[in-house]
């Protein structure tokens, strides 16, 4: 089995208005085998078509500037890349996210592109798992779990490869313990 630790940052507006739906901007991820071993990563920024200038809210957050969109492929041809990139078809693979929220951005873009999206839902929410193993009385960030872990918060916060490859370490350290099907 494959794991692909991944992370997507996506459109955003400070508040997060309801009439704005989000789209991905950038999918960051780290492929790994069944013993741990980094097999290798992907990061691609995606060009958003509904709301295609980034808010200066989401430029700030996420330190992902207008060029960088500007140059990036739509939704369709980067998910096909990525799919490609991570074997979907051709091993058993588990998405592996921190919370629910990345596997329904893919289904949101995918819908929202007319693209099938039944490979999303080999997927396991780490957030709510870490949650239940240490016993949390509510659910807690990225950042602050990695601290809490004993490792050192790398990169920057908000960017999708640097949050997957700080999900890397939550992950291995608790490999043996995590539940899925």
């Amino acid at each position: 089995m494959n794991y692909i630790i991944y992370d997507l940052e996506a459109t955003c507006w400070d508040g997060n208005p309801l009439e704005l739906p989000q789209e991905t901007i950038e999918i960051g991820a780290i492929l790994l085998n069944d013993y741990g071993e980094q097999l290798g990563s992907y990061n691609r920024f995606v060009k958003p078509v509904l709301h295609p200038y980034l808010s200066p809210f989401c430029k700030d957050l996420t330190s992902i500037t207008q060029q960088e969109i500007n140059a990036a492929k739509t939704f369709p041809i980067v998910i096909e890349e990525f799919k490609k990139w991570a074997e979907i078809y051709e091993e058993d693979y588990l998405l592996c996210s921190w919370g629910q929220f990345d596997k329904i951005m893919f289904q949101r873009d995918c819908a929202l592109h007319q693209l099938e999206d039944d490979w999303c839902d080999f997927h396991m929410n780490i957030k709510k798992q870490y949650q239940n193993h240490k016993k949390l009385k509510n659910p807690i960030g990225l950042k602050k779990a990695v601290m809490r872990e004993g490792f050192e918060f790398e990169g920057i916060h908000h960017r999708g490869i640097s949050d997957a490859e700080n999900l890397v370490k939550i992950f291995l350290r608790h490999i043996d313990v995590w539940q899925y099907s």
